[in-house]
């Protein structure tokens, strides 16, 4: 129950609880390419995505293979956050590797 004051009533008690919602969600996906390294992939994935080396090598393979793969899923602001970093860390090892965001 909540208390809301009222000027016509005074207090008044309810039985709802502040409605809460959670953000929307979207995935980070990264593209293969002919030239990025595999080895850059997997150095992107542990250290921007925080996976493990194994986690990041499955990730990497898959986007080797498969031509996309999903390196984490987060709320908008992150999302495009972790794509402007890994685009910066790529430009600046000269690789063009893409990353982009998708609503789950």
């Amino acid at each position: 129950m909540s208390r809301h004051w009222n000027e016509s009533e005074g207090w008044t008690e309810t039985d709802r609880k502040p409605e809460v919602r959670e953000p929307p969600l979207y995935k980070v996906l990264l593209h293969n390419d002919d030239y990025t390294s595999m080895e850059f992939v997997v150095l992107v994935l542990e250290k921007v995505f925080s996976k493990s080396i194994p986690e990041a090598t499955r990730i990497m393979l898959n986007v080797h293979h498969q031509g996309i793969g999903i390196a984490g899923v987060f709320p908008k602001e992150v999302a495009e956050t972790k794509v402007a970093i890994v685009h910066d860390l790529a430009q600046k090892n000269e690789y063009p590797l893409r990353c982009s965001i998708e609503k789950v």
